[in-house]
Parts: structure tokens; sequence; C-alpha cells
């Protein structure tokens, strides 16, 4: 069982920036899984923002690519999201998520909005 905890979200204008964390602990290789964030607005389906493999492989949905960089760092089993130049439509509750597993974070809150 992994255990996933996010940190870093709240409020910001729009134009600003957040980064935000999810640490991993208990049963697992950290340094070759496929971890990914995922949000959830209001009213809309959850999706993808972005993945990275265990080598460092960054994927990222369209609407955020040039803004958004997912990292990670493989000695702390933490996984980053870099968030640049937020919009109000970044507003979210945003997930991290071992991917290929049924294991997920609680959840942190991003809100962008003047």
């Amino acid at each position: 069982q992994v255990q996933l905890v996010e940190s870093g979200g709240g409020l910001v204008q729009p134009g600003g920036s957040l980064r935000l964390s999810c640490a991993a602990s208990g049963t697992v290789l950290f340094s070759i899984v496929v971890m990914g964030w995922y949000r959830q607005a209001p009213g809309k389906q959850r999706e993808l923002v972005a993945s990275i493999a265990g080598g460092g492989n960054p994927n990222y949905a369209d609407s955020v690519k040039g803004r958004f960089t997912i990292s990670r760092d493989n000695s702390k089993n933490t996984v980053y999201l870099q968030m640049n130049s937020l919009k109000p439509e970044d507003t979210a509750v945003y997930h991290c998520h071992l991917v290929g597993s049924n294991s997920w974070g609680q959840g942190t809150q991003v809100t962008v909005s003047s």
C-alpha cells in the first residue's frame, strides 16, 4: 500500500506561481514508477495535467505546456509540479497519482483569482 500526500496549494492571482509537492510512502520502489498530477474542477471530469516516468521523461496536457513543469526527486520519494503563469481556468483540486495503481493523494486546492 502506497500513501501519497500533497501540499502546496492555495490562492494565487492570475499570472502567479505555485509549487505542489507529493510525498510517497509505503511499499514502493519510487524510482521506477510513473507519477502523475491530475486535476478536477467543479462540474468537470478529472484530467491528467502531467506525468513523469522514473527516468524523468515528462508529458504534459496541451493546456499547461510551457507553463507547468513536473519533476521528481527519487531520493525523497517526491514529485513536484511547478505552476507558472496561472490562469483562472487552472482552478481545481490537484491530486497526485501513482499511475497504474489505486493510490491517490487526498488532493490540494488551487484557486486562481483576483
